[in-house]
């Protein structure tokens, strides 16, 4: 009989282990790279136009080109090293994840929450994020782990959450319903109510973000303002329109005013549009068991077992923001400590319906006790 794997560090029996499906970078570092690889071309047009008509050292410009290729290649690469020496485990009692001899570990019990993102290429692949939250007010801190690249992402949450045997294996191209535990229905639905206020920006970051937004929009209008006139003088001081120094100094200019708008439009974006843009693709979800929120390809797990009280907030027009508090060890929610789930509006998924109208009755379903899964 072989013996049963177990963790080096905890002694407990690992019931999965995987690593990354898909090793590649994200998104998100796939722009910062790309910005970063366009700084250099922008420094490498000036550093040309600086040797070749001033005549004057470029040295410092060349260098810095140098280090925005260096960047951009380590924003590319450094993930994907990272992702290829990546190890996930599951034990009794933790969730482990290793990159080399780096690990990070989590409390299977002190989960709060799951996120899911489904990977938009390949639909059972995706990344699990698990959160636990607490507390709340001037100790309040989140501990996240994150399983990037993982197959059958849902899977592995059920197997972290102690559901393996009831989950069905499913993937981003079927609808939540039809992913649900064996034993799972759906009690409440509802979508939030797409309204004009859901474009308004909430909270320090979004207002942060406009306010950068705003200072590049006036650094790109001034550049711009005095380009047509340096251009005129360097044209002047006797270099042809037609010359391919004269359209790399353009091209530098040009490239420089596009990048500060595109990254002000970028943070327009993410402050303001996609939150209210998102609104109409978002569910919200009660099962006799667990509160699922689904907004295109990311997805928010919670048990309802976690949630200690509701808090039923009205914003107006009938409509109500539904607040659910948390609890888990450690992080009682009727103490002064308490387990809240994240307040301010960010980019991901958290545990509140928004602009909801049957606050009432969904409040009234999340007070009782849940139905507890029928053991594995």
């Amino acid at each position: 009989m072989s013996p049963v794997p177990r963790d080096s560090l905890f002694g407990e029996r690992i019931v999965w282990a995987g690593r990354p499906a898909v090793i590649r970078p994200s998104a998100f570092q796939r722009s910062l790279a790309f910005v970063a690889f366009l700084g250099a071309g922008i420094t490498l047009c000036f550093a040309l136009v600086v040797g070749l008509v001033l005549h004057a050292p470029a040295g410092t410009l060349l260098l810095f080109a140098f280090w925005c290729s260096g960047l951009g290649l380590g924003i590319l690469q450094v993930p994907r090293l990272l992702l290829a020496r990546a190890r996930y485990m599951v034990t009794d009692h933790h969730v482990i994840v290793m990159y080399g001899p780096l690990r990070r570990t989590i409390e299977r019990k002190a989960i709060s929450f799951a996120r899911i993102y489904w990977d938009e290429r390949q639909p059972d692949t995706g990344d699990v994020e698990l959160v636990r939250a607490v507390p709340t007010g001037a100790l309040k801190r989140r501990l996240m782990l994150r399983l990037i690249g993982v197959q059958a992402p849902d899977r592995v949450w059920a197997i972290v959450r102690g559901a393996e045997q009831l989950a069905p294996r499913g993937a981003a191209d079927q609808p939540l319903t039809q992913r649900l535990d064996v034993d799972e229905h759906v009690v409440w639905s509802a979508h939030p109510r797409q309204e004009f206020r859901r474009f308004l920006p909430k909270g320090q970051r979004e207002w942060g973000m406009i306010a950068i937004a705003l200072f590049l929009l006036a650094g790109a209008g001034r550049m711009a303002s005095g380009a047509y006139p340096a251009l005129r003088q360097v044209h002047a001081g006797g270099v042809p329109i037609q010359s391919l120094t004269f359209a790399v100094l353009a091209f530098g200019v040009g490239s420089t005013i596009l990048l500060l708008i595109g990254i002000a439009g970028y943070l327009v974006y993410e402050a303001i549009i996609r939150s209210g843009y998102l609104v109409a693709y978002t569910r919200y979800l009660v099962t006799n068991k667990r509160v699922l929120i689904q907004r295109r390809l990311e997805e928010l797990h919670l048990d309802r077992a976690k949630i200690l009280d509701v808090i039923d907030s009205p914003k107006g027009d009938g409509l109500h923001d539904v607040f659910m508090v948390l609890d888990g060890p450690r992080a009682r929610a009727a103490a002064a400590s308490g387990a809240f789930g994240e307040l301010p509006r960010g980019p991901h998924l958290r545990p509140v319906f928004e602009a909801v109208e049957d606050a009432e009755g969904v409040s009234r379903i999340l007070r009782e006790s849940p139905k507890l899964p029928h053991a594995a």
